[in-house]
């Protein structure tokens, strides 16, 4: 697979290398890693609140507002 960056984002990538003694590339792989560990970890939480909803497990606005509130008191 190919992927092609801008000029800027070339740049940027050689100089964030430069200053951490890293890899050009290596440190684009560990950025892209980071990303799909989070992307899959959203996608996740996604699910398991659209499966709570539709268990019928969710809180109304007002009742996430009394949470709040009762958080902040204390």
């Amino acid at each position: 697979m190919e992927i092609r960056l801008t000029p800027e984002q070339q740049h940027k990538l050689a100089e964030l290398a430069t200053q951490r003694g890293r890899d050009a590339g290596a440190l684009a792989q560990e950025a892209i890693n980071r990303y799909l560990d989070e992307e899959a970890r959203f996608v996740e939480a996604v699910q398991r609140g659209e499966e709570a909803l539709e268990r019928g497990k969710h809180l109304t606005h007002e009742q996430v507002g009394k949470r709040f509130e009762r958080l902040f008191q204390s």
